[in-house]
């Protein structure tokens, strides 16, 4: 009597581990999808940083200089109305000059109206603040990006992923790694 009972105990344990190994490797299988899935979506959130910097950064340098130029033309229509004024030996060659002064002093109070905070000053920071903090996104999502991989890599290195992972084409991901110019701070040209 006593090895019909060790029988069912073979048995069944038999059975435990022909479903426990089955299940482990589906849950293995489903770990290494989602990790897989979760290094597709933060390399996704660094392409779209990228994105931001590509859009951002070309309109917000035309948008600066477009601002420092009509700064600059008034200011320029300024100083050659009032230089003409001096060099002027006549009545009318210097109504003339101050014409063009107040003429170029009104565009300037329309600009003034228009942007009540214009400052060229003001605008170049605001480019520097904007590349300064898309370059931060662009950073904050490329470390996100790196542990999301390490975490991976771990599952597909670490046993028993070393043995499972290759049999359904998981492999090692790379990590993100800046390019050799990457250490040379990028430039910024805003030609007046």
């Amino acid at each position: 009597m006593q090895k019909t009972p060790l029988k069912t105990t073979i048995i069944i344990a038999l059975i435990a581990i022909a479903l426990i190994i089955p299940l482990n490797l589906i849950g293995f299988y489903n770990s290494l999808v989602r990790k897989n899935q979760a290094v597709d979506t933060q390399w996704s959130q660094v392409e779209t940083q990228y994105q931001r910097r590509f859009d951002l950064i070309p309109n917000l340098v035309r948008s600066v200089e477009g601002i420092m130029k009509q700064e600059k033309d008034v200011f320029i229509a300024i100083a050659d109305a009032r230089s003409r004024y001096e060099g002027a030996s006549s009545a009318d060659q210097k109504a003339e000059a101050a014409s063009g002064v107040e003429s170029a002093l009104s565009r300037l109070l329309v600009i003034m109206e228009n942007y009540p905070q214009l400052n060229s000053q003001q605008n170049v920071t605001q480019l520097m603040d904007e590349l300064a903090g898309t370059e931060n996104r662009i950073a904050v999502e490329r470390r996100r990006y790196n542990e999301a991989v390490s975490d991976y890599n771990l599952s597909v290195k670490t046993f028993p992923g070393n043995l499972v992972a290759p049999t359904f084409g998981f492999n090692q991901r790379n990590f993100f790694t800046a390019a050799e110019a990457a250490s040379q701070a990028p430039q910024v040209e805003i030609n007046n």
